[in-house]
């Protein structure tokens, strides 16, 4: 066999490791895996894990689900995300923005949902496999505050209805807290006093956290510290068993005076496909079409949420522990999470920040720390469902309200879009999402086609282009020379600076074209200044009639007025001149 022939398969053989290794991450680590990192990864898995249970009961509630699914949907991507994720802190499973969507879409039908992580999982790995997470840049920081704040509004008041014990209110925001403050008379004690001394010991467990890393926190011996850091970091299991156990208790001496979570299904799910079509609680038979179709908008929002929530999250810990991930890998991730989850029952799920925080300040090493919390979560469905009974609702309502309450984040410089997201949230928080990307569409719009344009008097007009030239500008543009130059008496000579200018298109050529006619009409000059060379060559190519130039500004305004009367062939251009415009 020739050299050649061997070169290029070497070379091919390289191409498909590295191809190999990206689609499958897993690749790049496992071959230099330490036994040292094990220890890591199993403390901040089982960590991790501890923390997910509770949050994941949690969370079902707010999608309006029976509590296993929210168990259901915690397990698949600890798996997944081992081959095909990118980042070794994130975690994924359900979080408090995608179970108030879902239960927007589906409003707690379980096959609904179901189908929904289904059909999101395929739109979202198609979005990888076509390289278009660039449209997530679309939706915008005042956005995604906007809709995060009223999220947190709606999930942390939709439980107080728990922690007073009250039942029958409605889930329509409105309503809610309409029903809400009028059935207060009708609250329960024994809930109202249990929820509020889980918010008041799960505040100050994370007190006590927060006060680890500040420099006022109390000296006290290495142990103390980690024994602190340990129980404020299980807070949420912590809380839930002890409130559990006084149920039980209470319960069994015969004093019901919680209200508990009652009967859920024990066991592991089934793994089957997700479901086709559905029934109604009358007998009536709904295709899979019409539930597809019932999906609505949700089947765009909701792809596109759970993208933004985890790439933003793996972006913001790559950069805390200095490295780096593949955004269209992690997209994928998520997809086929989705995807596979919904053969176990699961709703959509995304990567998690309270519990990516957690595991990544235990000091994981790898992503296989969450097969660990994925074993975690099934033991929990193998042996632990039957004790799930006595969880008190206003214990798992004092967690979720922990959990949303740092969301709400009133810091936005861009008023406008936050304010129509948030507003439009507490209708359908879907419609927030569209309204406020809207917003912001229009605002990017309208900035395209009012370029800030400074006019300075030099004897000569000097209008400097404040940012790029489209074609939606360019009536604005030529409203501007009419306005101050060829309408003033008498009509004045324009240097137009263009330095910002880095791409130019053929409706930009044509008004240029009318414009150096109307001023020739009116002997007067357009001359352009500190073109970059790419447009440049477009308006050479273009042949503008009595189209000028010249390097800088001053250049143009030490021209004596025969030089504007020059012919553009009397001007010849230089390479100098060229070369300081680009």
């Amino acid at each position: 066999m020739d050299r050649p022939l061997l070169g290029r398969l070497s070379a091919r053989g390289c191409c498909s490791s590295s191809t190999l290794k990206a689609w499958l991450p897993i690749l790049s680590w496992l071959p230099r895996y330490k036994l040292k990192w094990l220890q890591l990864d199993l403390l901040a898995g089982l960590t991790v894990g501890l923390t997910t249970v509770p949050q994941a009961l949690a969370y079902a509630e707010v999608a309006g689900l029976p509590v296993q699914y929210g168990l259901y949907s915690s397990f698949m991507g600890g798996f997944i995300y081992t081959f095909l994720g990118t980042s070794k802190d994130v975690t994924l499973g359900p979080t408090a923005i995608m179970s108030l969507l879902c239960f927007s879409v589906v409003g707690g039908q379980p096959h609904r949902a179901v189908l929904l992580s289904l059909l999101c999982g395929l739109i979202q790995a198609g979005m990888a496999l076509l390289r278009l997470g660039f449209l997530l840049d679309f939706i915008s920081f005042p956005v995604i505050k906007g809709f995060t704040c009223a999220a947190a509004l709606t999930i942390g008041f939709g439980q107080v209805k728990n922690i007073l014990g009250v039942q029958g209110v409605p889930h329509e925001f409105f309503l809610e807290v309409y029903y809400t403050f009028y059935k207060i008379p009708e609250a329960r004690i024994g809930d109202v006093v249990l929820g509020f001394l889980c918010l008041a010991l799960l505040v100050m467990l994370l007190y006590m956290k927060m006060s680890l890393g500040s420099e006022d926190a109390p000296t006290c011996s290495r142990v103390a510290r980690k024994l602190v850091w340990a129980v404020a970091t299980m807070r949420n299991a912590l809380v839930v068993v002890a409130a559990s156990f006084v149920a039980f208790s209470c319960n069994a001496y015969g004093y019901p005076v919680f209200t508990v979570t009652g009967e859920t299904s024990q066991g592991l799910p089934p793994f089957r496909p997700p479901p086709t079509s559905d029934t109604t609680a009358n007998g009536t038979v709904v295709s899979f079409g019409e539930m597809v179709q019932g999906l609505g908008g949700g089947l765009a929002v909701i792809p596109f949420m759970g993208l933004l929530e985890s790439i933003a999250i793996a972006k913001a810990f790559a950069s805390q522990n200095d490295y780096r991930i593949d955004a269209n890998q992690e997209l994928l991730a998520i997809g086929v999470t989705n995807i596979m989850g919904s053969f176990v029952s699961a709703y959509p799920v995304t990567g998690s920040f309270g519990r990516t925080a957690v595991n990544s300040q235990t000091g994981v090493c790898t992503p296989a720390g969450g097969i660990i919390t994925s074993v975690v979560v099934l033991l929990s469905l193998a042996f632990l469902m039957p004790a799930f009974y006595y969880i008190p609702k206003a214990a798992l309502a004092a967690v979720i309200i922990c959990a949303v309450a740092p969301m709400a984040d009133y810091r936005v410089l861009d008023l406008l879009p936050f304010v129509v997201t948030f507003l439009m949230s507490f209708w359908q928080v879907q419609y927030g999402i569209v309204g406020g990307v809207a917003v912001s569409g229009a605002l990017l719009l309208y900035n395209t086609a009012r370029p800030p344009i400074k006019v300075s008097d030099h004897g000569v007009l000097v209008m400097e282009l404040g940012n790029g030239l489209s074609f939606p500008a360019t009536e604005y543009l030529s409203h501007i020379m009419h306005t101050q130059a060829l309408q003033a008496s008498p009509p004045r000579s324009v240097v137009l600076d263009c330095h910002h200018v880095s791409i130019i298109d053929y409706t930009v050529i044509s008004e240029l074209r009318d414009l150096l006619r109307q001023f020739k009409l009116r002997e007067v000059q357009l001359v352009f200044s500190r073109l970059q060379l790419s447009v440049l060559e477009v308006l050479l190519a273009a042949d503008l009639q009595g189209f000028r130039y010249t390097d800088s500004v001053e250049a143009a305004l030490q021209m004596e007025s025969e030089i504007f009367k020059l012919k553009r062939d009397e001007l010849p251009p230089k390479t100098d001149e060229l070369d300081s415009s680009t």
